[in-house]
């Protein structure tokens, strides 16, 4: 058993902005990072685009950038904390820049700021596109410095300690649910641990892996979102999974490569198989609209000519710009044979983004106590039913703030230490045996993808959700056997998360009798007049 002050789960953006803040503040105290895999393997590494911010204050400005976020979520942000975010995000920028992340500046030495689609004006800070992963990196290095993290990388976290863990009968009606840590298996000595703590935070990232295409890691398993949904914790708006309208059509490969959206910003179109533009018949705004509406327009065109993909044509813009801009898209294309300046991207929509999550308030507090999340798990209400493009990684460092700022008042007024009063039982792994066919685990696992995105994808349909619930109701059931009776592995607990996921996912799609923003359904294609939040 270990024993940590703060417990941060997730190497992400979110998890190590709160780790660093809170690390600096009490030197005297422990401050523990886990991760599942190696430090840098979080989505954060594969945020292409950029940060957006309210960087030219003469031609833009928090009332645009709070509008545009507005638009783009369809009704359902909260505009308390749309204002929030964009208001604290300037600042959170300036602070990873003095950590040492670099973005681009333009011939007079001045941030060089992109535009991507639904936004108003030029407002996206960029390392070339590999912008999260310069961030992850500056902040890795000043993780470095501070003696009192310590990073534990291979540690996979299995359960939310709570009351129910200590004997207890705990509900989604109970008011004082509480964590006091977590039980991990150590994938280094294969053994399961207690890691108890005052604190806990969730940076534990998305959930794309649920379907058969995604932008996201292997690793983006909605770990989070699970295990406090089982904690009986709240989660909201799972029905809103944003596609991103451009991963690079490549057919088998997982997961897919982005092509990000400051593309289309920086001026590439969208054609159909007959090399035709067909945003403008969609939104006035074209190519330039946000996701949900891209992605759905493509999805249109696919089925209308029957196509897989169709193409974004980069070849009338600047070579020596868009080599400099987009080095690694240049080089990504370049391998498969797609010279960018001469031949267009087959392009076709993936899962890239979780709209909903863990519910949180302005302070990241979720209905847990003692209990954190921030980031892509976490449901802030700033991105209601769609998300604009740039603002995730703005989020993840405010919210990583705010809940570092609310940890400090917790310590310092109330002077909590409950990992010090509280006696956990092991781990019960009686009557478990190792397994003997990881095929039982790998084709529920393609099932479960399949299910996700035949049934619960761009468009749905009420039929289409029913036998998908059906679905997963069975894989649900198989799944809970094998692992009553089988040692736990990542591959086990991966799959176990990635349906109870996908079942949050269907079942807010079929409490929405609507259609807004990422979530449409042609059996019920108008929006509704009462703007509600789906929380389960």
């Amino acid at each position: 058993m270990q024993r940590t002050d703060f417990l941060v789960i997730g190497s992400g953006i979110a998890g190590l902005t709160y780790a660093l803040k809170t690390a600096k503040h009490f030197p005297e105290k422990k401050i523990t990072v886990i991760t599942k895999t190696q430090a840098d393997e979080t989505n954060t590494k594969y945020a292409q685009g950029g940060i957006a911010g309210v960087w030219d204050e003469v031609n833009d400005s928090f009332e645009k950038h709070i509008e545009d976020t507005l638009i783009a979520g369809d009704g359902l942000c909260n505009r308390h904390i749309v204002e929030i975010v964009v208001k604290e995000g300037p600042e959170r920028i300036r602070e990873i820049i003095d950590y040492g992340a670099s973005f681009d500046k333009d011939a007079t030495g001045e941030y060089s700021l992109g535009m991507e689609g639904g936004h108003s004006e030029h407002r996206i800070l960029h390392h070339k596109d590999v912008t999260g992963k310069e961030m992850e990196r500056a902040l890795l290095e000043q993780l470095q410095v501070c003696k009192n993290i310590e990073l534990i990388n291979h540690c996979f976290v299995l359960d939310i300690i709570t009351q129910h863990h200590l004997g207890f009968l705990v509900t989604k009606s109970t008011l004082d649910i509480t964590c006091y840590g977590v039980y991990v298996l150590n994938l280094q000595n294969n053994k399961i641990e207690k890691i108890l703590a005052d604190i806990t935070v969730l940076a534990s990232g998305g959930c794309g892996q649920a379907y058969r295409t995604t932008t996201n890691p292997k690793i983006a398993t909605g770990d989070g979102i699970a295990m406090v949904y089982r904690a009986k914790g709240r989660i909201e708006n799972m029905e809103f999974i944003q596609f991103h309208p451009t991963a690079l059509y490549e057919p088998g490969v997982s997961p897919s490569f982005l092509i990000t959206e400051a593309v289309r910003g920086d001026g590439g179109i969208l054609r159909n198989k007959d090399g035709d533009a067909f945003m403008e018949k969609y939104d006035v705004r074209k190519d330039l609209a946000p996701r949900d509406i891209v992605a759905r327009a493509i999805d249109s065109e696919m089925k209308r000519t029957g196509t897989e993909h169709v193409y974004l044509d980069c070849r009338h813009m600047d070579q020596e710009k868009f080599i400099h801009h987009f080095p690694n898209i240049y080089e990504k294309c370049k391998s498969i044979g797609i010279n960018v300046m001469e031949q267009m991207i087959p392009v076709a929509p993936a899962a890239h983004y979780s709209c909903g999550g863990i519910k949180t308030d302005e302070f990241a507090r979720t209905s847990i106590m003692n209990l954190y999340a921030c980031g892509e798990c976490a449901s802030t209400g700033l991105h209601g039913a769609n998300r604009l493009a740039s603002n995730s990684l703005l989020e993840a460092m405010v919210f990583a703030h705010r809940a570092y700022l609310d940890a400090v008042n917790e310590l310092e007024t109330k002077k909590i230490f409950l990992h010090k009063e509280i006696q956990v039982p092991d781990w019960n792994a009686k009557g478990t045996s190792d397994p003997k066919e990881m095929i039982l685990i790998t084709q529920s696992l393609k099932e479960l993808q399949q299910i996700m995105s035949d049934y619960v994808g761009i468009v749905r349909t009420d039929v289409r959700l029913q036998r998908a619930m059906k679905r997963l109701d069975l894989l649900y059931e198989e799944t809970e056997a094998l692992y009553k009776s089988t040692r736990v592995s990542p591959q086990l607990c991966e799959l176990r998360n990635l349906i109870s996921v996908g079942y949050l996912i269907v079942k807010g799609a079929e409490f929405r009798k609507e259609s807004r923003g990422l979530h449409f359904n042609t059996d019920h294609p108008q929006k509704s007049e009462l703007l509600q939040n789906i929380i389960l």
